[in-house]
């Protein structure tokens, strides 16, 4: 189990402070690769509706995300319609912007149409980096970028295949997350973790 208590100057990255619920998340998931379709869809999702707002807010709101959003199936978020709009539009229990939530329709449309045409929606993204998580290695977390050649180009090619709120500064978060960067500090006992993780010759 996570220790929140646990040295945040040199043993762990300091971002996610004391909060127990931020520390599991660091502890347990941030960085770790994920090479599944949907999983991958629901992260990039909810990194886009983070924009503006604070990662432990979309957190924390994150199972009600996924009611809402059936699962974040893409294949059912295809079939949304405007009913389906205006009940997102009262759930409280999520971020209520009828241009992400219109924007989320759309780009489980686009998910589809690269689930169709290759070999999937991970491979897709994963061939940004060669199919292998780029190892950083930063003193401290801090000195991470907030965008990166490869962010760039992976945000204009899924704007240009009609993905939205996928901006590259959204797009390298969402690498951190995922794992296609480890960007946890040196120090930090889980930048060998997640590096130790890596799967090669994806």
């Amino acid at each position: 189990m996570s220790d929140p208590t646990h040295d945040v100057g040199q043993g762990r990255c300091g971002w996610p402070g004391t909060d127990p619920f931020y520390v599991a998340y660091h502890d347990e998931e941030w960085g770790v690769p994920d090479y599944d379709d949907r999983a991958l869809f629901e992260k990039l999702i909810l990194d886009g509706f983070q924009a503006g707002l604070s990662w432990i807010t979309i957190l924390r709101k994150r199972e009600t995300f996924r009611a809402a959003f059936a699962g974040f199936d893409p294949e059912k978020i295809a079939r949304f319609s405007q009913t389906d709009v205006e009940r997102l539009m009262g759930d409280t229990g999520i971020v209520r912007n009828r241009a992400k939530i219109n924007a989320t329709i759309g780009n489980a449309k686009v998910w589809l149409d690269i689930q169709e045409a290759g070999p999937g929606f991970s491979q897709y993204l994963w061939g940004f980096v060669d199919g292998e998580p780029v190892q950083n290695a930063h003193a401290n977390w801090k000195n991470a970028p907030a965008e990166t050649d490869i962010s760039q180009a992976l945000s204009k090619d899924l704007k240009k295949r009609g993905f939205k709120f996928c901006g590259p500064t959204i797009v390298y978060a969402f690498m951190q997350a995922v794992g296609m960067v480890n960007d946890h500090q040196t120090a930090c006992f889980r930048h060998a973790e997640c590096a130790a993780l890596a799967r090669r010759g994806q």
